[in-house]
């Protein structure tokens, strides 16, 4: 019988479903088909006007009925089908789930369609003036609903019965990560049996891609889209804005196994450390990336030579990824040169909140299929940064245990480890 208990005398937690959709598709077949092919979701922008914008693709969620619908309708929409998706794969019943919610969403901001409701009135009126009449002849629920930052959670824990307070967090890129953190830790603490850990984000609006081009963080290769986002490589320019959802069915082992479910995998380790540097730029000497690191490690109970593969950040933006094979070359050593290290980002794009939950599920797929995704576009290695970064083309391997990286704005750095396999 498997050990139930971690080497801290914790419950370990299982994955028994996982949920996914990326501009590569609907669920964890076509995405992992895709991704495995190397295939890019990157496109050129066509939800909005991209006239003199600097910036003209992305790796949108075009093909939901939502996905012109607006932020907060798509990111709702996003996070339910890879939340049915995971739990339909958990066994589990949609409608009484049985745990807590933990959702990961961008900040939500009111959509044109609400800001014109507001200011389409009589021209002489005085702003404030206006805005406070035209408010109070809203009667419907609309507007609160799509711009009150809990409401996507509290849909989501109607929808699919989980227990109490629906949790709604944003730290920025390392949202994804951070919601399964706070599952695992829900578990281990022994507030619940099973969790519903889900990051999603559809707001690739054009405020978004405006915001991240003053700040030239993003990629101006517009003529191949599919090309732009190469991370680690030399000519690398910035990150590809993009949309996308992630959902794990986080239990105890004990519970998973109880009741006859197929575990997926194993939630070894998190670590998380903040950085007061900068607003949006890393900590130049990586001190708070490599303590991340060696928290999951340590939490997970692992050493430097017992991770397989690292699913990195791999933004594609110059300084974070020479910021990240700082902190990985620190933390692993002699090592760095030969482990595998790929970004899926060089596929599907930065999807935010979304990406440490998305990139979550391809690591424990990774595992699961004995595959490797490749990091595409890496046709120009930067002598700076020698990586094995699996180069454009998929990697047949054993995979026992992962890192995933997530390092956000902000200095929000989140690590998970994963394991195939119970202690």
């Amino acid at each position: 019988m498997a050990n139930l208990n971690d080497h801290m005398g914790r419950p370990i937690v299982a994955v028994t479903g996982i949920g996914v959709v990326t501009s590569l598709g609907v669920g964890k077949a076509d995405n992992w088909a895709a991704l495995t092919a190397g295939t890019s979701g990157i496109h050129p922008i066509t939800r909005f006007p991209v006239d003199h914008l600097n910036t003209r693709i992305s790796g949108t969620v075009d093909f939901l009925p939502s996905s012109s619908k607006g932020a907060s309708l798509l990111t709702y929409d996003l996070a339910e089908i890879a939340a049915q998706e995971a739990v339909a794969e958990a066994g589990l019943d949609w409608g009484d789930f049985g745990g807590p919610l933990f959702l990961a969403s961008p900040p939500v901001e009111l959509d044109w369609s609400e800001r014109f409701s507001l200011y389409n009135s009589d021209k002489h009126d005085v702003g404030a003036e206006r805005l406070l009449r035209v408010a109070r002849g809203l009667k419907g629920l609309d507007v609160f609903e799509t711009t009150q930052f809990g409401s996507i959670a509290d849909r989501l824990a109607d929808r699919f019965g989980t227990r109490g307070l629906p949790i709604t967090l944003s730290t920025a890129c390392a949202s994804g990560a951070t919601s399964i953190q706070l599952g695992v830790e829900a578990i281990r603490r022994g507030e619940c049996d099973r969790a519903l850990s889900i990051g999603a984000d559809g707001s690739a609006t054009a405020e978004a891609l405006i915001r991240f081009s003053l700040l030239s963080a993003l990629s101006t290769h517009n003529d191949i889209p599919e090309k732009a986002s190469k991370p680690f490589s030399r000519d690398r320019d910035g990150f590809v804005l993009a949309e996308g959802s992630g959902a794990l069915v986080l239990e105890s082992l004990e519970a998973a196994l109880a009741r006859g479910a197929t575990v997926l995998g194993i939630l070894r380790g998190c670590g998380e450390k903040a950085d007061d540097f900068h607003r949006t730029r890393s900590k130049p000497d990586g001190s708070p990336a490599i303590a991340a690191v060696r928290a999951a490690l340590t939490d997970a109970g692992l050493g430097e030579d017992e991770i397989d593969y690292v699913n990195a950040h791999g933004t594609s933006t110059p300084e974070n990824d020479k910021m990240e094979h700082l902190s990985l070359s620190t933390v692993f050593g002699e090592r760095i040169g030969s482990m595998p290290i790929s970004s899926n980002k060089s596929m599907i794009g930065h999807t935010l909140s979304a990406a440490g939950a998305v990139e979550a599920a391809f690591s424990l797929m990774t595992m699961r299929e004995s595959v490797i995704p490749p990091t595409i576009n890496y046709d120009n290695p930067d002598p700076a940064i020698v990586l094995d970064v699996v180069p454009n083309q998929k990697r047949n391997a054993e995979v026992g245990t992962v890192l995933s990286n997530s390092f956000g704005f902000g200095g929000q750095n989140t690590c998970l480890v994963m394991a195939r396999e119970p202690v």
